[in-house]
């Protein structure tokens, strides 16, 4: 192939903008060589090179409580639970590439988040998700969600890695681009984790894995831009999974490590050999000396720039301390898996590529990376109009119900309240023995073998808070999801964030982003859950609208006894239920404005911090006390929704109750508020007094509703609700619109 000549158009035409490309040329010192320019492309493509929000970022917590490692110096977080072991987390999207091909797009999202986990050096134990689609009343949606599921059910079973939590939303503001957020949590011993870092001179530096193809080439530049009616035709952008060959990938690199004859590891995600190259020899002020042509390759012909650029799954980039190679290779070898020499480390810091007799790239390290000589910038920013005109929403105007028992069941049926247990089948979330509390509850339950101990963790964001309120919405999501970690029984210990934004060119989307990070670092801060790192997905627009701004929490908190793993439906018959916290019947952005009337309005839930970590000190301290028996948050559909999920919630045993749930005003705004910073409890009567006396001197507001027992839930006096028909309704409802 005879490489294009480099001009400003051709890098336009890679998303490059006339400043970038002058900037190249004045760290160069020259114009760019096709391959360096592709390799500048996808380096400092949003994707990669977080240009648009690392200078936010930077204002997040990033170290402190029980970290390890400092936000983004690694490939995924690193946090202390004790007895000499570490929790690796992280989220990142896969969402550009699931919009055109669903089943790949979520399964390879599935697979470069579990490689970010075992190149620490951990072994992975669980993994996560969070997924928003359109309406489920459209075929296209039906078939975005089916392939989406399917791909990360089939690529996590085959792996081995049990799914044990996660979150689905549905959406009109998702219809053309559906988000997938993948998440993956593993173990390791504090004193064996690995580092993606590539120093001393003349350490040979190594591929493992797959061969290289043609699959996933310019795939960190499709995710750096809107999806459009060309986005179809970028399916070669799309990266292929094979789990089977990631098994054994994961096998022999932890393995490697344990043994001590690696400098550093990283995975080879977006932006291929180009990312690990240059991230690796930047973090150790060094550079690498590239032979092209000892990169095992899948296809004929491929260029320079083809197999820099290449996407394809299931690689890693491996330094090998010298005198070590041979002792690799065994290793890889046994596991029946390539591994191969392509270079050295250098201490010049440059990136040298060489290919077929002809040098194709020279490129200082440093300028390619984040941190380094990556652009950065401050994009401008401009509160949208849509913001006062939704506050202004009277609610009063709104109708009285005539039937609420009706309106009970219409929201209830609701696709974003309705158990999601048709998607949670097709993954296998007891796979390697470890679930103790599995899909379904608050938060996921993973037993830590060889202690007393367990981890708890969960994904969360509601969108339309965060549309609503940009910061207050996303305090709201760093609260809830350490409220769910509470109600099962953990300590919040640190967060990931996936966070989902449309252009960051545009004014009013960056102003979204900017309030949106000014609200999870208060959060942050204030319950000491520091940021391990996480990843930005812009340009979630199709050409209809953009995704409303959803920035995903991904939390793991540290269930310290065994004994205290806490689930969220009612145990027994003749229990007493207390709702703990305060309602002041809040329906902005609520599923019953949404469901019943049609609208999108009003300011988020107010959440004062204070109050909610009040809240969580006391019920942390019931349940280490053992004065509680059930635990569950109170959130979409209102006190009545939670109410009827503490009855069904464990489908083998359903337990109905009697209550009387108190009115402020209207009737319908009590029961479907979704006030924050509310937790539903179940207390033997034994323990009331012992409970209402802990809840005084916690001085935690508190009602007592009524008690269990029977088939139904009775709700003040007036209306009951068979639990068979509830448990119909809560279980069936996805899977009877998916299998029509």
């Amino acid at each position: 192939m005879i490489e294009p000549e480099v001009t400003l158009e051709l890098a336009l035409e890679h998303g490059l903008t006339e400043d970038e490309f002058e900037r190249i040329k004045k760290i160069l010192g020259r114009v760019p060589i096709f391959t360096e320019l592709g390799i500048f492309s996808v380096m400092w493509s949003e994707h990669c090179s977080y240009k648009n929000s690392i200078a936010l970022l930077k204002t997040l917590p990033r170290s402190g409580g029980r970290l390890l490692v400092g936000a983004g110096e690694e490939n995924a977080g690193l946090v202390d639970i004790g007895d000499d072991l570490a929790v690796a987390f992280k989220i990142e999207s896969h969402n550009h590439p699931s919009a055109v091909e669903p089943y790949q797009g979520a399964a390879t999202g599935v697979g470069g988040i579990m490689r970010d986990i075992f190149t620490m050096g951990a072994r992975p134990i669980a993994s996560l998700n969070s997924l928003r689609f359109g309406t489920l009343d459209d075929a296209r949606t039906r078939f975005l969600f089916d392939g989406v599921v399917r791909g990360i059910g089939d690529y996590g079973n085959s792996f081995g890695v049990p799914t044990v939590a996660g979150e689905v939303y549905f959406d009109e503001s998702y219809q053309g681009n559906p988000l997938v957020n993948a998440m993956a949590v593993g173990i390791v011993k504090k004193n064996q984790y690995a580092s993606a870092i590539a120093e001393g001179e003349g350490n040979s530096v190594m591929i493992v894995g797959s061969s290289t193809g043609r699959d996933g080439i310019h795939g960190a530049t499709f995710a750096s831009e809107e999806i459009s009616e060309k986005s179809e035709a970028k399916r070669p952008s799309v990266q292929v999974g094979d789990p089977f060959t990631e098994k054994l990938l994961l096998e022999a690199s932890l393995e490697i490590i344990k043994n001590g004859w690696l400098i550093g590891i990283q995975d080879m995600g977006a932006a291929g050999i180009s990312c690990s190259t240059s991230e690796m020899s930047a973090k150790g002020n060094s550079g690498m000396k590239i032979d092209l042509n000892k990169v095992p390759l899948r296809e004929k012909g491929m260029t320079a720039y083809e197999i820099m650029l290449s996407e394809s799954q299931e690689r890693m980039l491996c330094v090998v301390k010298k005198g070590f190679e041979n002792e690799v290779k065994k290793v890889f070898e046994k596991w029946d898996l390539h591994c191969e020499i392509i270079g050295y480390v250098t201490n010049d810091g440059m990136l040298d590529i060489d290919y077929e007799g002809g040098k194709k790239a020279i490129i200082p390290a440093y300028e390619l990376v984040l941190g380094g000589g990556a652009p950065v910038y401050m994009r401008e920013t401009k509160k949208p109009g849509y913001i006062d005109d939704v506050r202004k929403f009277d609610f009063s105007s709104l109708p009285q119900q005539k039937n609420l028992a009706e309106t009970f069941i219409k929201v209830f049926s609701s696709p974003n309240i309705v158990s999601k247990r048709w998607v949670y089948e097709q993954y296998d979330s007891m796979v390697r023995t470890n679930t103790i509390v599995g899909p379904g509850c608050d938060a996921a339950v993973v037993y830590i073998k060889g202690t007393n101990k367990a981890l708890a963790m969960k994904t969360d964001c509601n969108s339309r808070y965060v549309y609503l309120n940009p910061k207050e919405g996303t305090k709201i999501a760093v609260a809830e999801s350490a409220r769910n970690i509470v109600c099962s029984g953990g300590v919040p210990l640190a967060i990931t964030n996936c966070l989902n934004f449309g252009n960051p060119y545009k004014p009013e989307m960056f102003w979204q982003f900017k309030e949106a990070i000014d609200g999870m670092g208060e959060a942050c801060r204030f319950f000491d859950t520091p940021v391990t790192g996480g990843n930005v997905s812009f340009y979630n627009e199709s050409p209809n609208t953009a995704v409303y701004p959803t920035p995903t929490i991904g939390m793991v908190g540290l269930v310290e006894k065994l004994e205290n793993v806490t689930t969220s439906f009612f145990k027994e018959e003749d229990d007493l239920i207390f709702v703990l916290g305060e309602d002041f019947e809040e329906l902005g952005g609520s599923e019953y404005l949404k469901i019943i009337h049609g609208k999108v309005a009003g300011d988020s839930p107010r959440i004062n911090l204070d109050t909610e970590k009040k809240l969580q000190d006391t019920v942390l301290t019931l349940i280490n006390k053992k004065l509680i028996k059930s635990a569950h948050d109170i959130s979409e559909g209102g006190i009545i929704a939670a109410l009827a999920e503490c009855c069904i919630m464990n489908d083998e045993n359903l337990i109905g109750a009697s209550v009387n749930i108190p009115v402020k005003t209207r009737e319908d705004f009590s029961l479907f508020s979704e006030s924050q910073s509310r937790i539903i409890i179940s207390v033997s009567k034994d323990k009331r007094s012992e409970v209402e006396k802990l809840l005084g001197e916690y001085n935690q507001v508190f009602y007592f509703l009524g008690t269990t027992g029977g088939k139904k839930l009775i709700v003040n006096n007036k209306f009951d609700f068979n639990l068979e028909t509830l448990s119909d309704i809560f279980y069936n409802s996805i899977s009877r619109i998916m299998n029509a």
